[in-house]
């Protein structure tokens, strides 16, 4: 059943319906190069920085309500259309290295922001050891309708979602996140509040505001929770880098198009600070069972991420089956941590050629460390040191004849290009169980960091036993979830 809704960022997410087994094509050995189209990689970095946003996309009136609470209310024919984020507001950065520098560095912090989370889980601590969660707080009314702040602007790499919150529907843009669980949206009365592009929620304008009881399941799935005068439930989000997000949890209708979704668990945050800037709150499409996609009871989700720099609109899909040449993997889940997507990943390639890197630097141990997990909101792919380096070295080796740039932030590998309009690198693929392989274009691993010719190697080391599969590298790719079937599905060039 096609759930459709779009995302925003400077770029954005679409999928749409089935997806079916591999064709033998697609196992096929992938050419040892693949070109690299300079130039238009570079006009962009030009062009991204004078996109002229004239008008914010409309709101659908609703005209169809679904029930978020009962088995029968699985999601169909609901669809919204999604812009990038840079069609609503100019980038405030004078050049493209500056946006790129901030984007990578917002980039480090989404990633320490899982790592912490999950180390947390493996060790058993809570979150609320982060910080001391203040049932206290008197939220004292504050009107931050400030002017439009974009997030791309800021360097974030999430992407976006137009949605309507509560009755009648209040429009706010949100994260799409699948790193994440609890929905929440910035509410007032503020007692400390980050700019958003929207009015801040106003949940006494809703009728169908309602706050969650301390004794709900849905106060209880919370890993951070207080009760106010023993009654009504305050939830707390801590994201591991210093973002949290406080304040009361409460059912909320939820607004995609003309559609609606009634009885959403989501928070209602009163004092919020982090890496949020320009969007209203957050909608988590992890695994947990305070998720948007578990709260709509989807059995799969998939969603395609056009290029960050372009001005394109793609869409969300829930409840879409695989489509014929999905090339597939085990979806995989950690028992220590149920929100993060796991990928049966069994090697990579450079240059046709298989890296001498072990399984295991892939796979999850019993404790629930390492393995390899798909996110939406990490920008750069992060593998493990060792093996970032046999691929770091395998790709250099393969590219000795282009002129070589210093190292720029956390990328090592970097490459003086302004002379030339195209190149062929080494072709860059994942392998998979059942000897399925996904190759990537190289504009998804060889990206610019300024306007003059300077690209880097798209991937990054990490010091922690997690990997991460980010969304540079799934740009241009259809994603799909699987979760009834435990798989997940890659079908290139289909956004």
């Amino acid at each position: 059943m096609g759930f459709l809704f779009a995302l925003l960022f400077a770029g954005c997410f679409f999928f749409t319906a089935p997806f079916v087994g591999c064709s033998r094509s697609l196992l096929q050995t992938p050419q040892p190069t693949t070109a690299l189209d300079v130039a238009e990689a570079l006009l962009k970095t030009k062009n991204v920085l004078s996109f002229d946003p004239t008008k914010k996309p409309a709101f659908t009136p609703l005209d169809q309500s679904l029930s978020a609470s009962s088995p029968s209310s699985s999601p169909s024919s609901i669809s919204l259309q999604i812009h990038p984020r840079l069609s609503i507001h100019k980038s405030s950065h004078l050049d493209y290295k500056a946006l790129t520098l901030s984007r990578l560095q917002r980039d480090s912090a989404r990633v320490s922001s899982l790592v912490t989370r999950l180390n947390l889980a493996v060790n058993g601590i809570s979150r609320s050891d982060l910080k001391p969660l203040d049932t206290g707080l008197e939220f004292g009314a504050e009107d931050l309708e400030g002017p439009i702040v974009s997030g791309s602007s800021q360097g974030s790499g999430e992407y976006f979602s137009r949605v309507g919150i509560g009755k009648p529907p209040s429009q706010v843009y949100m994260v799409l996140d699948t790193g994440s669980d609890v929905n929440w949206v910035q509410c007032a009365p503020c007692a400390d509040c980050y700019q958003q592009s929207d009015p801040i929620f106003e949940p006494s304008l809703s009728s169908s505001y309602s706050p969650l009881k301390c004794d709900t399941q849905q106060c209880k799935y919370l890993d951070d929770s207080e009760c106010r005068n023993d009654r009504t439930c305050v939830y707390e989000v801590s994201y591991g880098d210093g973002s949290y997000t406080v304040g009361d949890f409460v059912t909320e209708t939820i607004t995609l198009g003309s559609d609606s979704v009634n009885n959403v668990a989501i928070g209602c945050g009163h004092n919020n600070e982090g890496l949020f800037v320009g969007a209203g709150g957050l909608l988590g499409l992890g695994g947990g069972p305070l998720s948007f996609t578990s709260q709509l009871n989807a059995s799969s989700f998939s969603y395609c991420l056009v290029d960050r720099d372009s001005d394109s609109a793609s869409t969300l899909e829930f409840d879409s089956s695989f489509r014929p040449n999905t090339i597939t993997a085990p979806l995989i889940r950690n028992h220590q941590l149920d929100t993060f997507y796991y990928l049966g990943l069994t090697g990579i390639s450079v240059g046709g050629e298989l890296l001498p890197i072990p399984e295991s630097a892939f796979q999850m141990d019993e404790s629930g460390n390492g393995g390899i997990i798909i996110d939406s909101g990490t920008a750069v792919t992060r593998l493990q040191s060792d093996t970032y380096n046999v691929l770091r070295d395998a790709f250099a080796k393969g590219t000795k004849n282009l002129p070589s740039a210093d190292s720029v932030a956390l990328f090592d590998t970097c490459y003086n290009l302004s002379t030339k309009s195209s190149v062929d690198v080494p072709t860059l693929s994942f392998h998979f169980p059942e000897g399925k392989v996904l190759p990537l274009p190289a504009k998804n691993y060889m990206i610019p960091v300024d306007s003059v010719g300077t690209f880097c190697f798209a991937f990054a080391p990490t010091s922690s036993s997690l990997s991460i599969i980010g969304n540079v590298q799934q740009q241009g790719t259809r994603v799909g979830f699987d979760l009834g079937n435990s798989r997940v599905g890659f079908v290139p060039n289909k956004c």
